[in-house]
């Protein structure tokens, strides 16, 4: 799912090429896409695209009509959704384009792979339908250091799902939280309310530190291919942990370890950020029992 780095360098890219330019045509191929009925999506056609907004993970578009008040069109990626930028009269990709938004300098297309199409458009009449929508996390560019730490021992969870709560941090998820954790030698596991000050400061630094070099890595990625992020995806090569199993971590070498968890994995290096313990896979850690490793050693 494109977290915080992707959607603003998205945001950026699209202002560069679209901003201030007339939607000429807005079309919907797939009827799931929108999910609202009001105001009817027709009165986006014509409108000037006067700026485009982070709402967590979601892009808002703002338009605005000839005459009449803004529109709000938001678009939220979810898991497969991806963005693209082609020429005026590209054909888009066949089965996986879900819309298109076409401008005077080229089109937006909206993708999605796979079958389950959770990708999602909201056209809104006024900010305060947005602001209905907001979730309440707090972006950790626009807070310090005590009221993140403040919202973090809020409610007493482990790192893991603290980071990616949108109720309580804004455009955080699976990919950058296990990334920010390793960063801060920090357990997933680890709970909230039992982390020391020195702990809670490292864990802020460690947030805005990754998010800031990978927004600044994916704008660069960004800029030598056409000024459009062409490759959104939450596995990198560059990166420390996330998607890198039984790889070496690059501080120490051990062998970066998982907990599997429905559709989610966790990504961590024992050495790194628990000790040398091996955290409990729901899985296999109660398929092998006393069998089961405690150790990095053990392995």
């Amino acid at each position: 799912m494109p977290e915080l780095p992707d959607v603003t360098v998205y945001i950026e890219s699209l202002a560069a090429k679209a901003r201030g330019q007339v939607l000429k045509r807005l079309r919907i191929l797939n009827p799931f896409l929108l999910r609202t009925a009001l105001p009817p999506i027709s009165q986006a056609e014509g409108c000037t695209l006067q700026g485009i907004e982070r709402l967590g993970k979601r892009l808002v578009l703002v338009l605005q009509p000839a005459a009449g008040a803004e529109l709000l069109l938001v678009i939220h990626l979810m898991i497969a959704g991806r963005l693209r930028w082609l020429a005026p009269g590209a054909k888009p990709p066949g089965r996986i384009t879900l819309a298109s938004f076409e401008f005077e300098t080229g089109q937006l297309v909206l993708t999605e792979a796979g079958t389950q199409r959770r990708a999602s458009m909201h056209l809104l009449a006024d900010r305060a339908a947005l602001a209905a929508m907001d979730p309440g996390g707090l972006d950790v560019f626009a807070i310090d250091g005590a009221a993140f730490a403040a919202r973090l021992q809020s409610e007493n969870h482990t790192l893991k799902r603290a980071l990616t709560n949108p109720q309580l941090f804004s455009g955080i998820g699976n990919a950058y939280s296990d990334e920010i954790l390793h960063r801060a030698r920090l357990s997933p596991v680890k709970l909230t309310r039992a982390l020391d000050a020195a702990e809670t400061a490292r864990l802020f630094d460690a947030t805005r530190a990754v998010l800031t070099e990978w927004t600044e890595r994916l704008r660069a990625e960004a800029a030598s291919h056409g000024g459009w992020p062409d490759k959104v995806t939450a596995f990198h090569p560059q990166m420390a942990v996330h998607g890198r199993y039984d790889q070496p971590c690059p501080d120490c070498g051990t062998p970066v370890q998982r907990i599997v968890h429905a559709d989610n994995e966790t990504n961590y290096c024992a050495r790194c950020q628990t000790g040398g313990k091996l955290l409990a896979d729901r899985a296999l850690s109660r398929l092998l029992k006393a069998s089961w490793p405690k150790h990095i050693d053990d392995l």
